[in-house]
């Protein structure tokens, strides 16, 4: 019964993109017939586990690869945490499903909303039930590409795709922390860990008393996780832009379901680091001074919907604080009130703006007094000055993480495509000839050599980040950068060779798919081939467009080829001490993420470059 929760989402996505776009009725039904029964599936089950005596149910679903040393394994966890969050989803999706087949009638992404529809929730389900960090990173990522996807619903427009690449990017940050503590957690438990096994205190102490400080490690890295996922302080500018989407998709993603997450992650780990102070303070403060912040900010916002993200953005902060203080009870009844209002409130904002538009003409009234008025005028008009800006959040992330990585990769211009292979090739060459002949390395050097290619691949990904001129140079390195990751990693220890091919095999192949779909889109518009704006050649050339967004998520280690599994495998093969060469290749594979996705914006969305098609302003 709970395969069937993730199953039956799969099954109706994989048929909802075979009816035709013309069949509005078709798809719209089987959507809201799937919900329906998942709800129905669900409230059964429930009950029948409550009547069980509550008892946590775990599921070693499917075994993807099993080498001996190292297995990846779908498993699934039911307890109170997922039957909450289950049932919440599942209704929220019911109730949205029902009024999207009406609010996006006559769309032209009509189809494709629920398409996107169908594969969040299967996100969401798999994320829930998922039973060890495998599972979950799984479900959190599908979750990260329909979330671009939905923001960037209105893809002729210029601001929603723009917003969803910045999303996009912020997600992918929180990826880092998620990585690391599945790197740490092989180490420390030496297995792919399940999470039923967390309730066990005496293991758990056990281990923590012998390995504090990789214990705080992975606390930590799963802090920044669910920081990102949640909007927490400093990522929460993302929330509000996310709201270019259509208002059902804001409803069901940002302001109920998806952006909780966060929360989830820390209920889901909570045995984990329970008995770690350090990690309870820091999750509190984290949610505090989000809460300091956004609160205000919703207070000053002139849009709806944005006051609506900083206002569910302040409720989670409360949330972070009631989990770092052990109220996980409380935490699920406000996860549920705060994903039902914040429903309800998106749901009916365009009724509410018309209403209070007329009520505020007929039957204006003077501003009251309002607690701000009795602070000295100097504080208030800075906060109200501070919490207008956003307090700068987006200006601040520019500054510390994406204009200093610009500036680096733009250090690399020297990297054109004919020098990309005149200085690659012979380079890599020379790294498989010491690795092969390690006796000629001394070994004062060898030590330093896994971090020193962990760098090259590094660089080779801000310089795909930074790229603005050849995108299909940009493809190559990122396809570079999973080369030097293999060879930093072979430098480590002797492994079977296969387990590289599984790595570098996905990239491979999807990469060429990549690449020859770039070309031929060159070939079709020479003219309208870099990376300096938008170009909109989706309308045109759609299936290039599926073609080369297919292979960019194979080349990111999407779960659509063995990359996926691979790059579990390849970080089960970085040492425990390892930290940097394990952050190098962590910050590799999510930036070349955010590079790959970037490619794919800037050349098939956005308004079209060619001015006899309909092109919507900038500021729409």
């Amino acid at each position: 019964m709970i395969s069937l929760f993730v199953m039956v989402p799969l099954l109706a996505f994989l048929i909802s993109l075979l009816l035709p776009d013309t069949q509005e009725n078709s798809f719209s039904r089987l959507a809201f017939v799937t919900v329906s029964l998942q709800l129905l599936g669900i409230t059964g089950y429930i009950i029948y586990w409550i009547i069980g005596g509550m008892i946590p149910v775990n599921i070693r679903e499917l075994e993807l690869y099993n080498n001996g040393s190292y297995q990846f394994l779908l498993d699934f966890y039911f307890d109170t945490l997922s039957a909450v969050f289950l049932w919440v989803g599942a209704l929220v999706t019911f109730l949205i499903t029902r009024y999207s087949r009406f609010y996006m009638h006559l769309e032209e992404g009509y189809k494709r909303f629920f398409n996107t529809l169908l594969f969040f929730y299967l996100a969401y389900n798999l994320t829930v039930l998922a039973g060890n960090f495998e599972t979950l990173f799984l479900g959190w990522e599908m979750l990260g590409i329909s979330s671009f996807l939905l923001i960037a619903f209105y893809r002729d427009r210029y601001l929603p795709v723009r917003n969803a690449v910045k999303v996009f990017s912020i997600y992918r940050i929180g990826d880092i922390g998620i990585i690391l503590a599945m790197w740490a957690s092989h180490h420390l438990w030496h297995e792919n860990i399940s999470f039923i096994k967390l309730l066990d205190k005496e293991l758990v102490s056990e281990q923590l008393a012998s390995h504090g400080g990789i214990g705080l490690f992975i606390a930590i890295s799963l802090w920044i996780a669910a920081a990102a996922k949640s909007a927490q302080f400093p990522f929460s500018s993302w929330l509000p832009r996310a709201m270019e989407g259509p208002t059902p998709s804001s409803a069901i993603f940002y302001g109920s379901l998806s952006v909780h997450f966060g929360v989830f992650l820390l209920l889901r780990t909570f045995p984990f680091w329970e008995h770690q102070l350090t990690a309870r303070i820091l999750i509190g403060l984290l949610g505090l001074v989000t809460v300091m912040i956004a609160y205000p900010i919703a207070r000053v916002q002139s849009t709806i919907k944005t006051q609506i993200a900083y206002a569910s953005i302040a409720q989670i902060g409360i949330m972070f604080i009631e989990v770092a203080l052990g109220l996980q009870t409380l935490a699920l009844i406000h996860f549920a009130g705060n994903a039902f209002l914040r429903t309800y409130q998106l749901l009916v904002s365009p009724s509410v703006v018309a209403y209070m538009t007329r009520d505020q003409f007929y039957h204006f009234k003077a501003r009251e007094i309002t607690l701000e008025d009795t602070f000295p005028k100097r504080l208030e008009y800075s906060l109200y000055i501070l919490s207008l800006k956003e307090w700068n959040l987006d200006k601040m992330l520019n500054r510390l993480i994406f204009n200093p990585i610009k500036r680096l990769g733009r250090k690399l211009d020297f990297l054109t495509p004919k020098n990309l292979l005149l200085y690659f090739l012979p380079l890599y060459a020379l790294g498989l000839l010491l690795y092969f002949n390690q006796e000629w390395i001394p070994t004062l050097i060898r030590g330093y050599l896994p971090g020193f290619f962990g760098l090259l691949g590094l660089m080779m990904v801000f310089k795909a980040f930074s790229e603005r001129v050849y995108p299909r140079l940009a493809l190559m390195l990122v396809m570079a950068n999973h080369f030097w990751i293999a060879l930093a990693v072979s430098f480590n220890e002797s492994f079977d060779y296969s387990q590289t091919l599984i790595y570098l095999s996905g990239v491979v192949v999807a990469g060429v798919i990549g690449y020859l779909a770039l070309d031929r889109l060159r070939k079709k518009e020479p003219n309208y081939f870099d990376l300096n704006q938008y170009y909109g050649h989706v309308y045109e050339y759609p299936k290039l467009a599926v073609l080369f967004l297919l292979s960019a998520l194979g080349v990111m280690g999407f779960p659509i080829s063995p990359t996926f599994i691979g790059v579990d495998l390849i970080f089960s093969h970085i040492h425990e001490g390892q930290y940097v060469l394990a952050a190098l290749d962590a910050i590799s594979f999510i930036f070349g993420g955010i590079a790959l996705i970037r490619i794919y914006a800037r050349l098939f969305l956005g308004p079209h470059i060619k001015n006899y098609h309909s092109t919507a302003l900038k500021s729409s």
